[in-house]
């Protein structure tokens, strides 16, 4: 055989021979390594079995198949270059799993688009994209969106809404060939509004001690508190609440020098156009044309939303016109019909030391005229306090008597009995709560509520079921009243057996951490929708107290809630909506396609399905749960006043922090926030030393029997208070339910120094 049957010659591009190399078919490798990993990658597995644990079965482990790294690794390694094929390989998947999932986005139906919102949860979604418009356009209309925050691309509006609740914006100062082009869908709304003024609030001499009451009318800028509060953006707590409180005047001019403070206003007047000097600081972006939609091959109006599984889209929403946004100056009265200044609370079981220092927070901080003699008029509109009492366990069958019997209850219940006072008849008011009317009441569910009774009891999709000879009976408001005779029998509390009072269904509030009263916890959850949607205003959970007056946050006319700590979810503790509105419409249709699920998680999806979260606004948590990421170990390096590690600080202060409650008194409690949230120890009282109501003598019967049952062991005659009994260092719960009381005994005034006249 000659040599050139084994080597053969070429022209190199310079003229020069190649190199000669073998011909005859056999595999050339560089290396040894090379060549041992194309042999073994030959006889090598895509996939390789891997063994795992059984949960609860030791003797046997479930056996999986994996992706063989060592075979993709020889792949890239055989057939391209070492250092260039993991990176062709990555390249390669990345074109792949972006044009399965364009295909699928482009022409796979609404029910199976592979990216769901809300990573592996099923959609909720039954609106389609016109309606959310039309929610869009209601809530812009009716002023309920002071915002400038951006409109959801999805929501697909193709020219900006005007805006009554936001100021017009000044002219483009640049050409426009200088400016971005538009978007192909609006985001931004309009201003057509009043003016704003923002205010340099201070305490001014001789009136330094106390900080002033907020402005009639005056009107806080979320969007500027959310700048200096947001989580998601690493603002603190503490940094929040000194915004809070400096822009608020609640230092009481006790302020160091910290430079201009413009940056800190939060809180505005509206002013009409014709009276309007524009201050210096104010300033407004640019406005510009959206770009008109491009025609594409999709028809189909609602694409890109993912519609829940299983139902069809509802039918259009019936809205009444929008609202007419007017602003404060130019009421007749200083009350708004539309949004009424209601705070609500949800209650079940006997009154308690909790509800009684919710009622004590609200008298001691809100603008209720009660410094002024009775008979004297008030130049602001003075909210009320609705207290909804549920009266017997949630699954108990309704008691025909039930409203009489709850003020006879109330009357002798020493916590309760002193907010019947007739000084407090037109600032507190008890409710009855009644499920069937409530829901009857609500016109998008009315017709169709009941056909899910059986799963009435729903949280966060999980239902607890009650047995049939225990469920509510549920009767129209005409069958009630025609039932409510003395003769009628009267229904007891579901089960008879007194071995099941403590049970799930029968429970009566929440006694002990281990007999949490989970029913009226999931019943509450619905309430509060229910209640705002009907009559408007803001629900308060029973275990939250007022720290400053709410004035800024009526005037602020969207719906809103807060934060769940560190989750971008809802927590509705706090919850503000305005009455019969298209966003609690949205809601009220979407829940009950849902199973009636009011859970704030679920609300949470609700909304971020059908991009409406700009509609529920959600506040950070410093504004009413300044301890809340804390007590999750978060932002530690630099907490807030108190620092608490946990909720239980509240009630037992920690030894080492134990003198400041007494020291700080009320003003060193969260100064800035609007509430503290100290989530639940409903079985932990906030005095256990003096465990009765101290408010002076107006109310000393009630203060007696409270007193017996606290203490049964002293006569009556022998009770002496004396400072010896009585704890050395006092914690954050008794400082302010002591506060409270002396404010209505008459020995101090409330926050803002006006004494209670009776």
């Amino acid at each position: 055989m000659s040599f050139s049957s084994y080597f053969s010659t070429q022209q190199r591009a310079n003229g020069y021979p190649e190199k000669p190399r073998l011909s005859n078919g056999l595999p050339t490798y560089s290396s040894a390594v090379q060549e041992k990993l194309s042999r073994h990658g030959r006889s090598m597995s895509w996939v390789v079995p891997v063994t795992v644990p059984i949960p609860g079965v030791r003797t046997r482990r479930l056996r999986l198949f994996m992706p063989n790294p060592g075979r993709v690794d020889h792949v890239g390694v055989s057939r391209f270059v070492r250092k260039r094929g993991p990176m062709i390989l990555c390249f390669l998947l990345i074109v792949s799993v972006f044009t399965v999932f364009s295909f699928a986005r482009r022409y796979g139906p609404e029910e199976k688009q592979w990216i769901p919102p809300n990573f592996g949860e099923p959609s909720t979604l039954v609106f389609g994209r016109e309606d959310l418009q039309r929610i869009w356009k209601w809530e812009i209309a009716s002023g309920h969106y002071p915002s400038k925050r951006e409109i959801p691309e999805q929501v697909g509006l193709t020219e900006p809404p005007l805006n009554p609740a936001l100021p017009p914006r000044k002219a483009p100062s640049l050409p426009s060939r200088f400016r971005p082009p538009p978007g192909p869908v609006s985001t931004a709304t309009r201003g057509d509004g009043p003016r704003r003024v923002y205010l340099d609030i201070q305490s001014q001499p001789p009136n330094v001690a106390y900080p002033p009451r907020p402005i009639p009318g005056s009107i806080a800028d979320l969007d500027t508190v959310m700048d200096h509060c947001d989580f998601s953006q690493n603002k603190y707590v503490r940094d929040c609440l000194e915004v809070l409180r400096v822009g608020a005047g609640l230092d009481n001019g006790n302020r160091v020098r910290r430079g201009k403070m413009d940056d800190w206003k939060y809180i505005y007047m509206e002013q009409d156009r014709e009276n309007f000097t524009e201050p210096a600081h104010m300033s407004f972006g640019n406005v510009m044309a959206p770009r008109p939609l491009q025609s594409t091959s999709i028809q189909d109006p609602n694409a890109g939303l993912t519609k829940k599984r299983g139902v069809e889209w509802e039918s259009p929403l019936q809205l009444q016109p929008p609202l007419q946004h007017t602003p404060y100056s130019s009421l007749f009265t200083p009350c708004e019909a539309e949004n009424p200044r209601v705070f609500h609370l949800f209650w079940t079981g006997p009154f308690t030391d909790k509800p009684y220092l919710a009622l004590l927070s609200f008298l001691f901080t809100q603008n209720l005229g009660l410094h002024l003699r009775d008979g004297s008029e008030l130049d602001v509109c003075r909210p009320e306090f609705w207290l909804w009492i549920n009266p017997g366990p949630a699954a108990s069958i309704p008691n025909p008597n039930a409203l009489s019997d709850m003020f006879e209850q109330l009357k002798t219940n020493p916590w309760a009995a002193p907010f019947l006072h007739p000084r407090f008849k037109d600032v507190i008011k008890f409710k009855l709560w009644n499920t069937t009317e409530q829901l009857d009441g609500i016109p998008e569910i009315k017709a169709e509520w009941r056909e899910l009774r059986d799963s009435l009891f729903n949280s966060g999709g999980h239902v607890i079921n009650v047995p049939a000879e225990k469920k509510p009976t549920f009767t129209s408001k005409a069958e009630e009243v025609g039932n409510s005779t003395e003769t009628a029998p009267k229904p007891s509390s579901v089960g008879s057996d007194k071995s099941d009072d403590d049970d799930m269904l029968n429970r009566l509030g929440s006694k002990s951490s281990s007999s949490y009263d989970r029913l009226s916890v999931i019943l509450s959850d619905m309430a509060r929708f229910v209640l705002c949607h009907r009559f408007g205003g803001i629900y308060l959970d029973a275990d939250t107290i007022l720290l400053r007056d709410w004035e800024e946050l009526w005037g602020w006319k969207g719906a809103f809630a807060y934060r769940w700590s560190r989750l971008k979810k809802y927590n509705t503790a706090v919850l503000r909506m305005n009455k019969n509105s298209a966003l609690g419409s949205f809601l009220f249709r979407t829940a009950l396609k849902n199973g009636l699920d009011f859970h704030p998680m679920t609300v949470s999806r609700y909304t971020k399905d059908a991009h409406m979260e700009g509609l529920l606004l959600r506040l950070p948590d410093a504004l009413f749960d300044s301890a809340w990421l804390n007590t999750e170990v978060f932002q530690r390096e630099r907490p807030p006043q108190p620092y608490f590690t946990e909720f239980a600080d509240f009630f037992d202060t920690p030894m080492q922090t134990s003198a400041q409650p007494q020291a700080l008194g009320f003003e060193g409690f969260f100064r800035g926030a609007y509430s503290y949230h100290f989530h639940n120890f409903w079985w932990k009282p906030f005095d256990p030393i003096r465990n009765w109501p101290d408010l002076g003598p107006r109310f000393s019967a009630g203060e007696k029997a409270a007193r017996a049952a606290a203490m049964p062991d002293i006569d009556p005659e022998e009770w002496v208070d004396k400072v010896a009994d009585d704890k050395r260092d006092l914690d954050w719960a008794t400082v302010l339910k002591r506060t409270f009381e002396a404010y209505v005994r008459g020995e101090r005034p409330n926050m803002y120094g006006e004494w209670l006249q009776w």
